[in-house]
């Protein structure tokens, strides 16, 4: 197995060091890391570059651009298995190590759980309780979603945040990757979740398969509007890349 690691990034300089000290970090410590800089205009790509780790360049902006140039790049170069986690995260110790568990298990789509990050601010008590739920009604919603509801698909749907997330090399490009969109056209998570639900069942989610993510985007929005951002954009701020 070569696995490989994709951390889409833009304009991260402030704490794509964290993220790449998380993956430095691992227990299973076999995988190769590429960062996609996506047209940042600070200094993300030269900090990673001083990680050691390879930095390529995706010009047009967008999550599921970056992230999508990422994965077919590690293809190209050897790659066998793929994972992503983002520049705002913090992948747990065990993170790669869970991952090629579930490989081996017989899966070809990993999903995994985002927990909140307390090394950024110090978390307010309701911040703490219901950041773990926004994440359950959002799950919640994903599944009674009508587009996410189909004969065509050949399990239910399970929600796997693009920041934690795996799959084969192979499965990848049969299901046609991410969409090539900027965060606010498309969620290119779930888009990737149902192309690969037209594929097989062989997919789920691991619960200790976790990563760390940033409350930046909660703090901005706050609670309604980040669960209205996350339901089909049903919130739209002016500000999407929020750092």
């Amino acid at each position: 197995m070569k696995l490989w690691v994709v951390v889409p990034a833009y304009n991260e300089a402030a704490g794509i060091g964290a993220t790449l000290r998380a993956l430095e970090e691992q227990r299973d410590r076999d995988f190769t890391v590429v960062v996609v800089d996506n047209a940042s205009t600070d200094g993300t790509a030269e900090i990673a570059r001083g990680f050691g780790v390879e930095v390529i360049h995706e010009p047009r902006k967008g999550t599921g651009a970056a992230a999508d140039t990422g994965m077919r790049h590690a293809i190209a170069n050897g790659a066998t298995h793929l994972a992503r986690t983002d520049a705002d995260c913090l992948p747990r110790a065990d993170w790669t190590a869970n991952i090629r568990r579930a490989f081996a298990d017989g899966l070809e789509l990993v999903g995994g759980k985002l927990r909140a990050r307390t090394d950024e601010f110090p978390l307010k008590l309701w911040e703490r309780r219901l950041i773990p739920a926004v994440v359950e009604i959002a799950a919640f919603f994903g599944k009674a979603r009508p587009g996410n509801r189909s004969p065509e698909y050949r399990g239910p749907y399970v929600m796997m945040p693009g920041a934690t997330l795996a799959i084969t090399a192979d499965l990848y490009e049969r299901a046609g990757g991410f969409p090539r969109t900027a965060i606010e056209e498309a969620h290119e998570d779930r888009v990737l979740v149902n192309r690969v639900r037209r594929l097989t069942g062989a997919y789920g989610s691991r619960r200790d398969v976790v990563v760390f993510g940033s409350v930046r985007r909660l703090r901005a929005y706050g609670l309604v509007r980040t669960l209205a951002w996350y339901i089909d954009h049903h919130y739209s701020p002016e500000v999407i890349d929020i750092r």
